[in-house]
């Protein structure tokens, strides 16, 4: 059976492979695509399908976007995007210039804690990479203020401690409008992690599928089956097309593997992708060679 994963993240955002190391591991594990989905971030795509060129495997172009819904963090993917779109590269742009100013910003209340780091320092420590709080926690890890990556998350970085500083963020319905934009696809990624009650799910799919969304992540690589059943039928009930991936993070995810999640129980078949290909057609029509 051919696969795909359609939730993968690189070094470019909180993943530890390179965009290129991303592509060499798809095809030894027999994927034949993969979508390329860092957070708030499209700078890994060119090297990634110039590294995939003339290879048995197809780069999917994507982007995860941070959005808040009612205090809650709400994550929508954008599959098959043009990146390259001026208006989308510009606010990009505005994206990433948020993430610096909160890192500054995090950067000197962790260092009026005793901390040895400037903004400067983290970025040294992890070049190319559009910082995260996962960073922070591997760089408090390598430097001993920690033991642990998740120690990390609870003392320092974490949404409730004294030293963490929320970054601006566009609404969901402000993400899928901006993937539209970009002639892609977006998708709500993941949602029994947002451990909302069904009416409040189904309220916000409604809000979501008014403003454009074409489906919704129903196969994840922490799904049980009962969770992916309801997923599945949460997309059917509002005529919603699936998605699926396994929200790779290379080292950063320990025992989450790309293509196939945790302990290989993970198989996202091709005809999901060949689905959401075809819906892309339907919105924007063929696309060029």
């Amino acid at each position: 059976m051919k696969t795909v994963d359609l939730h993968v993240h690189s070094c470019r955002s909180d993943g530890t492979l390179t965009p290129s190391e991303l592509v060499d591991l798809a095809l030894r594990k027999g994927l034949s695509a993969f979508a390329l989905t860092d957070h708030d971030t499209t700078a890994g795509l060119d090297e990634a399908v110039r590294c995939a060129a003339g290879r048995d495997i197809e780069v999917i172009p994507g982007i995860e976007f941070s959005t808040e819904y009612k205090g809650r963090d709400i994550h929508i993917l954008g599959l098959s995007i043009d990146w390259h779109s001026p208006a989308f590269e510009e606010r990009i742009r505005a994206f990433v210039d948020s993430r610096i100013e909160r890192n500054r910003t995090m950067c000197g209340n962790l260092a009026e804690a005793g901390i040895d780091i400037t903004y400067e320092k983290l970025l040294a420590a992890f070049p190319d990479a559009v910082v995260t709080r996962a960073h922070y926690a591997r760089y408090l890890l390598e430097h001993g203020y920690v033991k642990s990556l998740p120690e990390a998350f609870e003392r320092y970085v974490g949404d409730h401690t004294p030293y963490y500083v929320p970054r601006q963020k566009v609404t969901p319905a402000q993400a899928v409008e901006l993937i539209l934009q970009a002639k892609g696809l977006p998708i709500l990624a993941h949602p029994t992690l947002y451990h909302m009650g069904k009416d409040a799910l189904q309220a916000l799919v409604s809000l979501l599928k008014e403003a454009g969304l074409v489906g919704i992540e129903a196969v994840y690589s922490t799904y049980s089956a009962g969770e992916e059943r309801e997923m599945r039928q949460l997309a059917a009930r509002n005529g919603l097309l699936i998605s699926g991936g396994s929200d790779f993070h290379g080292s950063n995810k320990p025992g989450l593997e790309l293509a196939t999640g945790y302990h290989g129980k993970l198989a996202i078949p091709y005809d999901i992708w060949e689905r959401l290909k075809a819906k892309w057609q339907e919105l924007y029509g063929a696309k060029e060679d």
